[in-house]
């Protein structure tokens, strides 16, 4: 693997803040990792639950917003990249996963420069991927330590960046490190100048960075597991009018529960991910209680959802770390945040929704996943078709054979009798191809 010297590190370092697209080159991901599973003999037996935190608007008379959203891969890793050479005295890094050359440059660049650089990486589900990053740092000047072994893993991914200073600010990603993956992953980040918020976090990076025990402090808004599930169902139970949700996972039982709920009381709920078979049977549950669910296929050409987010009534959104499977919510360590910024909220959404159009629909015979619902006003999202989409200029499904629009390349929908589609170029052209 090539490593740079600390010198051209850092003028690399220097270089990104001035790059428009730092993704690196990838092949497209199959299936990045995730965090699946049962509770281990060293999990906790009685997952803690956290008090549900009260969802902020992060603004204050007369100041700019405290929260801004990163969306990849749309906006690009160097905006992150950005981030990471930006502290003056401390970065402070929990990440899961940890497979990518140039954030270690940039790691090893700010320690080089006296910055006090402390990194955090799982082992418990990660070892084997993150040892060379965490050799490599460890002979940087970057002081390294193995997350705690009492979490069924470390699934958060957060930076924060010169804690303690009225400037300071705290990264929360869905993202991982890993950089094959940044180009073709549906992904959001966070960046928080919420004092609380940065204080929280940084209380809990300490206390597991040390091997201690701690109770984590909400913040202003942040959501900790151990212990989300209770606020995540919360947050699906409060929804009135429509949920719209992306996710990795769908293996927890209580959060299939709440939104097959919401359906079948007559809020709109459409869940957008990728398709994997293990899933399968949650689909069919939520598709039969009027769930609208529409899947990429897993395949490196197609977008892959690793987002975790949740948006309810137009109004509140939640991002973070946490998969919707029982590991996640009761024994990892996950970070995500609850808020009702209308920026970061109107952003997600637009994201989730456009997703959505472009993804394929599971099908279902309930009479309830027939009837159509309608997006909120201010999505900007397109009339939806309940047998196909996306529809012509004509209002008409598209067949395979058929020509597509320019919009519309590379995307994935649905013929008119009900077979997946993609657009694709053949023959010197675009054109609808089965599935």
């Amino acid at each position: 693997m090539l490593r740079l010297g600390a010198g051209l590190a850092a003028g690399l370092a220097a270089a990104l803040l001035l790059a428009s697209c730092g993704s690196s080159p990838s092949s497209g991901p199959t299936s990045p990792t995730s965090s699946n599973r049962a509770p281990s003999a060293t999990a906790a037996s009685a997952p803690k639950q956290q008090p549900a935190p009260t969802p902020s608007t992060k603004t204050a008379p007369g100041s700019a917003n405290l929260l801004r959203l990163i969306t990849e891969p749309d906006q690009g890793i160097s905006a992150i990249y950005s981030l990471l050479t930006s502290p003056r005295r401390t970065l402070d890094m929990t990440m899961y996963e940890f497979v990518d050359t140039t954030a270690e440059n940039v790691l090893a660049a700010d320690a080089a420069r006296g910055v006090t650089v402390r990194v955090m990486l799982d082992r418990n589900e990660e070892g084997a991927a993150n040892t060379p990053a965490y050799d490599y740092l460890a002979s940087h000047g970057v002081h390294v330590a193995w997350a705690p072994a009492s979490y069924e893993a470390t699934h958060e991914k957060s930076v924060v960046i010169d804690a303690g200073q009225p400037d300071a600010e705290a990264l929360i990603m869905t993202l991982n490190l890993t950089s094959k993956y940044y180009a073709t992953t549906r992904d959001f980040a966070i960046i928080d100048t919420d004092p609380a918020d940065v204080a929280a976090i940084e209380s809990v990076f300490n206390s597991d960075y040390a091997g201690r025990s701690i109770v984590a402090p909400p913040g202003a808004d942040l959501l900790w597991s151990p212990g989300s599930q209770p606020a995540l169902v919360s947050l699906i139970d409060s929804a009135r009018t429509s949920l719209y949700v992306e996710n990795e996972e769908m293996g927890a039982p209580a959060v299939s529960a709440a939104l097959a709920g919401a359906a079948e009381r007559g809020v709109s709920v459409d869940v957008t991910m990728t398709a994997d078979s293990e899933w399968d049977q949650a689909f069919a549950q939520l598709t039969a209680a009027g769930v609208r669910v529409h899947l990429y296929p897993d395949t490196d050409s197609a977008l892959y959802i690793h987002a975790k987010a949740i948006i309810s009534d137009g109004r509140t959104a939640f991002v973070g770390s946490e998969n919707f499977s029982v590991a996640s919510l009761d024994y990892n360590r996950e970070l995500g945040i609850i808020t009702t910024d209308p920026t970061v909220v109107s952003g997600i959404a637009s994201i989730i929704t456009a997703d959505y159009a472009r993804a394929a629909s599971v099908k279902s015979s309930s009479p309830a996943a027939a009837t159509p619902r309608p997006a909120p006003a201010s999505s900007g999202t397109a009339p939806r078709s309940t047998s196909c989409y996306p529809l012509s200029n004509e209002g008409t499904c598209y067949e395979p054979g058929e020509y597509c629009r320019d919009d519309d390349h590379g995307s994935n929908g649905v013929a008119g009798d009900g077979d997946p589609i993609t657009c694709e170029s053949a023959d010197g052209g675009w054109k609808w191809e089965s599935r």
